[in-house]
């Protein structure tokens, strides 16, 4: 009897043991190894992105040689011969523009002048751009009240100049 039992009960333990829960599969040791691999790698890549770059600096403007634009004055109706009054004497105005005060922020790129006073005494210096330069300006500049044994460096545009 015991030899019909046993098989019948094997057969029942086959039955129950593929109808039972599945066991909780495992990684392996390799596996684990490479996702800490993996994820220590994404952390440095995130760590190298987070680096601030050097950025260029954008380039600043600088004048061109271009004549800024004038004004046109629109043309005056014309008057009968008989209402013009008559010149009496011709007006002595100089039109030379080098004669005037420079504008030097209109005038171009600049270079560093050195200025020493060893006169022993107390100075006024003018220096006259007297011909256009590539940026169409000429004109005077002054310096007043420059003291004995007194340095000073000044900025003045490219051009002819004389003192």
């Amino acid at each position: 009897m015991l030899k019909r039992i046993i098989p019948i009960l094997l057969g029942i333990t086959f039955v129950m043991s593929a109808c039972g829960p599945q066991g909780t599969p495992t990684m392996a040791p390799a596996d684990v190894q490479n996702t800490a691999v993996a994820a220590a790698w994404t952390m440095v890549a995130a760590t190298q992105q987070a680096i601030p770059t050097a950025t260029a600096v954008p380039p600043t403007e600088t004048p061109s040689p271009t004549p800024l634009p004038t004004f046109t004055a629109l043309p005056s109706p014309t008057l009968e011969a008989a209402f013009l009054p008559t010149a009496t004497q011709a007006a002595s105005v100089s039109t030379d523009p080098c004669l005037g005060p420079l504008n030097v922020s209109e005038a171009g790129a600049t270079v560093p002048i050195r200025i020493e006073n060893v006169s022993g005494g107390t100075i006024t210096l003018s220096l006259t751009m007297y011909q256009k330069n590539a940026f169409g300006q000429c004109g005077a500049v002054s310096y007043a009240n420059i003291s004995d044994k007194a340095k000073q460096v000044i900025q003045l545009p490219r051009g002819l100049w004389y003192a």
